[in-house]
């Protein structure tokens, strides 16, 4: 079965790139580097994304993250052709958008990403995007969310659960503290975090303390940052910042831009503490007020399944919302079209 290879997949991947432990999982080991879905889906066309998929397999990512929201299911349709003949290699992620709704509807969308994928199971299922406060109550209240994932793991639907958000740390820190038995914690680690609202000094303690692993996202946004577009902020310095760490510091870098940084990772050289912590110390000036990381004070990267989940309005100009409304149907909430705004 593809579950019995899915364990020691990682080992036998090739090429170089780093494996690390799944958090407390010992035994199972991914590469340090992984590929995004959501970047996957920006590609211009099917035959390119496949491309992509496969070499990013052959060259050694054994990590791939998805969501079935991104771009309407298509980076997951993408992905699972791609890995077809490659499924056993891989350490299979996505992500289900319930955002409060019941349980019945997360398990709809567990069903049709695994057909998207073309695959009987993945290695994590994670809850995406906790956005707003009472998000850890909707979670775990009677059927909720929560109910949908322990009934996917009971069977054998999923191997690992987890939740991703890039908002607030205090947000992660409330769903850590619901009581849910989390295998992983996906969030932004990037050198502009560490100065505001930081999920490097707040959350990434809490889950080395209890052996979660943790899934880094979002390493390069500041070398889009324009005032910062020098050696400190490009991409290999940005992706090494996201990967370093010791025994009591585990990352794992998720990212869309796979050529270069499969360079980078295949040759992979550790950044030692002092140098992260200068190249954090150079840029804490420019990242203290957020402008750089607006996926934490911005709206614009709000998940839409969240916003509409939650009755908020969302931003029209965002490229998932206008999916959405240019979009048949969207089955991830009870109306038949988009509300108005």
């Amino acid at each position: 079965m593809l579950r019995n290879q899915a364990n020691t997949a990682s080992s036998s991947a090739a090429g170089t790139i780093p494996l690390r432990p799944f958090g407390k999982h010992q035994d199972v080991r991914i590469s340090a580097l992984g590929m995004g879905g959501h970047h996957l889906g920006d590609a211009k066309d099917e035959q390119t994304a496949v491309a992509l998929v496969q070499e990013a397999v052959d060259g050694g990512i054994t990590f791939f993250d998805n969501c079935w929201e991104y771009h309407r299911g298509k980076s997951e349709v993408w992905m699972g052709k791609g890995l077809q003949g490659r499924r056993d290699k891989v350490f299979l992620i996505t992500k289900v958008c319930s955002h409060g709704r019941d349980a019945s509807l997360a398990m709809q969308m567990l069903e049709q990403s695994l057909t998207w994928l073309q695959t009987d199971h993945l290695d994590l299922w994670q809850l995406h995007g906790v956005s707003f406060e009472n998000d850890p109550e909707l979670f775990m209240r009677s059927g909720g969310a929560a109910e949908a994932m322990r009934k996917a793991k009971e069977q054998g639907k999923v191997r690992f659960l987890g939740f991703t958000g890039h908002k607030d740390p205090a947000m992660h820190l409330s769903m850590l503290k619901a009581g849910f038995p989390f295998d992983a914690v996906q969030m932004p680690l990037n050198a502009f975090d560490a100065s505001f609202c930081s999920f490097q000094t707040q959350v990434l303690p809490e889950l080395n303390r209890r052996g979660l692993a943790a899934l880094g996202m979002k390493p390069e946004r500041p070398r889009r940052a324009h005032s910062e577009r020098r050696r400190d902020s490009r991409g290999s310095t940005a992706l090494r910042h996201e990967l370093a760490g010791n025994d009591h510091d585990y990352r794992h870098g998720e990212t869309g831009d796979s050529a270069q940084n499969l360079r980078v990772v295949q040759n992979f050289k550790p950044m030692p503490r002092a140098e992260m912590q200068a190249l954090q110390e150079r840029v804490k000036q420019a990242a203290g007020d957020g402008h750089f990381e607006l996926y934490k004070v911005s709206i614009k990267f709000d998940n839409p399944e969240a916003r509409i989940a939650h009755g908020f309005p969302f931003d029209m100009q965002s490229v998932e919302v206008k999916e959405m409304v240019q979009g048949a149907v969207n089955t991830g909430h009870p109306y038949p079209e988009i509300p108005k705004q």
